[in-house]
């Protein structure tokens, strides 16, 4: 098996996967549209607009052409925003050969069509969408390209190359599991940007903890209610991928989803929100996708529905916060969906 790994694209987090295979001692191609970033990575060995003063791996090479970067490859990373990553696999598919073993670590859905990621993949590589792995958990790119100790999750159906991603992949401070609910796993790592969201907006309206623990609570209830409908594991939801990473990203000043949200509580406007951070914000994508499916498979996700008003309808924070704590009294286990591993494995 060839030592060359492709990583696409140079955002944060593609760059910080980069560096962990590169300290596994894999030749790493790291691909970028931008000809100036890709310049700035080979003569600089820096990524200045997504990780400032992080110097990077001198086996990282950076390449503007798909060819060059796919080419010899023996695993391809794909780590594109969920809104490119069909054009991302799309170019990849003229190179694409099926013995490649085929990686994701994108968290959100294609909104034209709210197919999960590794369905998009699928679809543009020809290949069979079980033997994809997708990569998730708390991993902030900040603190494993600093190489902080991490843990992550890798799930696919097919066992064998779950195994050989986890191989890829693990070292002293960045432990990767293995996991078969590839469904579980990608809907837990899209749907805790919205709580996340949510969090960032209660504490930009100065709550308190009070309010963001129970925010995290019943978020998670309402992710695994409409995860479970969709087909995954409940018990995934209970794991990295579900409550491990809903915590790292709605408790953290890393967190892209958490700062969008804490702006707008303090009472910006979500463009100009957007405009200042200049990256990818995930939840914001995904809440719109999210909202859409509870309407269509009648799941109640009543934090998901306040977030969606607020970003899409103008509804202030705060008024959304006093509509869900002026909903009618119930009881705690009669707004939680329960289910055994036999009933879901049946």
């Amino acid at each position: 098996m060839s030592n060359k790994v492709t990583v696409l694209v140079a955002g944060s987090w593609g760059t910080a996967l980069a560096s962990v295979l590169a300290s596994n001692h894999r030749e790493v191609a790291l691909w970028s549209h931008n000809s100036e970033q890709v310049q700035e990575i080979n003569t600089k060995h820096t990524n200045s607009r997504y990780l400032p003063d992080i110097e990077l791996a001198h086996n990282i090479k950076a390449t503007n052409s798909m060819k060059e970067a796919v080419e010899g490859s023996s695993a391809v990373v794909i780590v594109a925003p969920s809104s490119a990553m069909r054009e991302v696999c799309h170019e990849l598919s003229s190179f694409w050969e099926e013995d490649m073993l085929c990686i994701h670590a994108t968290k959100g859905f294609e909104s034209a069509t709210l197919n999960r990621m590794s369905t998009v993949i699928s679809e543009e590589l020809g290949c069979d969408e079980g033997d994809i792995v997708v990569l998730s958990g708390p991993s902030h790119a900040e603190e494993v390209i600093r190489q902080c100790p991490t843990t992550v999750v890798v799930a696919s159906l097919n066992k064998e190359r779950a195994e050989a991603a986890q191989d890829l992949f693990m070292n002293s401070y960045f432990r990767v599991y293995t996991n078969r609910d590839t469904v579980g796993v990608e809907l837990a790592g899209a749907l805790k940007n919205i709580i996340a969201l949510g969090a960032g907006m209660s504490d930009g309206l100065g709550f308190g903890d009070n309010a963001k623990a129970a925010l995290l609570t019943r978020g998670l209830a309402e992710i695994s209610r409409i995860g479970v409908e969709l087909g995954a594991n409940p018990l995934t939801f209970s794991g990295l991928a579900g409550i491990g990473d809903l915590v790292v990203t709605a408790t953290s000043q890393h967190s892209r989803n958490w700062r969008a949200g804490s702006l707008m509580g303090k009472g910006n406007k979500l463009k100009d929100v957007l405009d200042s951070m200049g990256m990818v914000v995930e939840g914001i994508r995904t809440t719109e996708a999210a909202h859409t499916l509870s309407l269509k498979h009648n799941v109640q996700m009543p934090i998901t529905d306040q977030i969606y008003h607020v970003l899409f309808k103008e509804r202030d924070p705060r008024i959304a916060v006093e509509s869900l704590m002026g909903r009618d009294p119930k009881t705690e286990m009669e707004s939680m969906r329960i289910e055994t591993w036999e009933q879901w494995h049946t």
